[in-house]
C-alpha cells in the first residue's frame, strides 16, 4: 500500500457523508491512458433495529474515487465539463466530493459495463440500439453546447499538428525507428496541411474528444454513461462520432457504419447543424477526421508504450493503421501516406513481432 494510496483512503474515510457507514477497501474500477487512476468503493449505513436484537446493515452504494496526481493532472476542467454535460440532461458521473490540494474526487458510479464489453456479446439489434443511443447523446452535447463550446479551448491548427506528430515522433521514430528522406518529409508534412485545412472548415461544435465504447457505460436509461470528457475542446462536427464509429478497439462493417453516420448525419439536420445537401462533403469531412485521429491515436499507443511502460496498447495500432489505409485509398491526397504505412510502416511493425 502506497502513501498516496493511504492518504487517499484516509480523505474518504473521513468525508461526513459517511460517517457512520462502512467502506469496503477502494479496488481498481478502470485502466486509464493518462496519469489518472480510479477506484471503486462501497458503503455499507449501519442500522440498528430492536427486532431480534441483531444489528443488520442496509443501503449499500457504490463510488468511484478519481485519483489524479497534482503534478500531472488539473481536476477542474473534468468538475467544469461534468457540471456543463449533466445541465445538458447527459448521464455523467456526479462530483459529491473534491480535494483539488491533493487530486482527490469522489464521483456517482455509472457502472461497470462498457460500451466495449457489452458489443462483445451484443446481437445485431442490441449494438444498433447502443450506437443509436450514443449517437443521439452525441447530437444532444453538440446542440445543446452550441454556446459553451465557445468558451472551451479551441481545436486549433496547432494543436492539430501536434497531435499528428505523435505518429511521426512516436510510432515512427521511437516505436519503428524510422526516419522519413527529404521527399517523405514534404509529403508528410503536405498531408498534414491537408488534413488541418479539413478539419477547419467544418461547423466548430462542443468536442468530448474520447467518445468511444471505452468511455461510454451501459445503463438502465436510454441514454449511454458518458466518461472521460475533461479534455473537450471547440472543433470539427465530425471528430466524435468518427470516434465512435471508427472506433480504436472495435470494428465494424463498412456498410454498418455508413448506416449508423447516415443516421447520425439526419439528426443533424434536424437540428440545423448541417444541410442536408452537404451529405457528401460531410462524408469527406469525417474521412479526413478519421485520418487525422488515427494518426493521433497511433502515436499515442506508442508513447504509452515507450513512455508510460503501458504495452498493451500497442496491440490497437494495426487496426488504427488499417483505417487509415482503407479510407486514404478514396482520396488522392492521402495516397502518399498510404504508400508510406503499406510500404515502410506495416512491414516495420511485423518485424517487430
Amino acid at each position: 500500500m502506497t502513501e498516496r494510496f493511504e492518504t487517499m483512503l484516509s480523505w474518504v474515510s473521513q468525508l461526513p457523508m459517511f460517517a457512520q457507514q462502512k467502506i469496503s477497501p477502494p479496488l481498481p474500477a478502470s485502466n486509464d491512458a493518462s496519469f489518472r487512476r480510479y477506484f471503486r468503493i462501497q458503503t455499507t449505513l449501519e442500522e440498528r433495529r430492536e427486532e431480534g436484537g441483531g444489528e443488520k446493515y442496509c443501503d449499500q452504494t457504490s463510488y468511484i474515487i478519481m485519483d489524479a496526481p497534482v503534478e500531472f493532472e488539473d481536476c477542474r476542467p473534468f468538475i467544469r465539463i461534468s457540471q456543463q454535460l449533466a445541465k445538458m440532461g447527459l448521464q455523467v458521473p456526479e462530483v459529491l466530493a473534491q480535494n483539488l490540494e491533493q487530486g482527490f474526487l469522489l464521483l456517482t458510479d455509472l457502472g461497470d459495463v462498457t460500451y466495449l464489453s457489452a458489443l462483445a456479446t451484443a446481437t445485431e439489434q442490441e449494438a444498433d440500439a447502443l450506437y443509436q443511443q450514443a449517437l443521439t447523446a452525441l447530437v444532444t452535447l453538440q446542440s445543446k453546447g452550441q454556446k459553451l463550446a465557445n468558451n472551451l479551448p479551441e481545436y486549433d491548427a496547432p494543436l492539430l499538428e501536434t497531435e499528428m506528430n505523435l505518429f511521426s515522433d512516436w510510432l515512427l521514430g521511437s516505436h519503428l525507428n524510422l526516419s522519413l528522406n527529404k521527399i517523405e518529409n514534404q509529403q508528410w508534412q503536405s498531408v498534414k496541411t491537408h488534413l488541418q485545412h479539413s478539419a477547419l472548415a467544418q461547423p466548430q461544435v462542443y468536442v468530448h474528444r474520447d467518445y468511444h465504447s471505452r468511455n461510454l457505460m451501459v445503463n438502465t436509461s436510454s441514454s449511454p454513461g458518458i466518461l472521460d470528457f475533461q479534455d473537450a475542446v471547440q472543433g470539427p462536427l465530425t471528430y466524435d462520432a468518427v470516434s465512435l464509429l471508427r472506433d480504436c478497439y472495435i470494428a465494424w462493417p463498412v456498410e454498418q457504419v455508413t448506416e449508423w453516420q447516415r443516421a447520425y448525419f439526419l439528426q443533424l439536420c434536424t437540428q440545423n447543424l448541417i444541410r442536408k445537401d452537404e451529405w457528401i462533403a460531410f462524408q469527406k469531412s469525417m474521412d479526413l477526421m478519421g485520418i487525422q485521429r488515427h494518426l493521433k491515436a497511433s502515436g499515442i499507443f506508442a508513447r504509452l508504450n515507450h513512455r508510460d511502460g503501458k504495452e498493451g496498447y500497442l496491440n490497437d495500432i494495426p487496426l488504427t493503421l488499417d483505417y487509415i489505409v482503407q479510407v486514404g485509398a478514396n482520396y488522392s491526397d492521402m495516397t502518399d501516406l498510404v504508400r508510406l504505412i503499406e510500404n515502410r510502416v506495416l512491414p516495420s511493425l511485423e518485424n517487430l513481432k
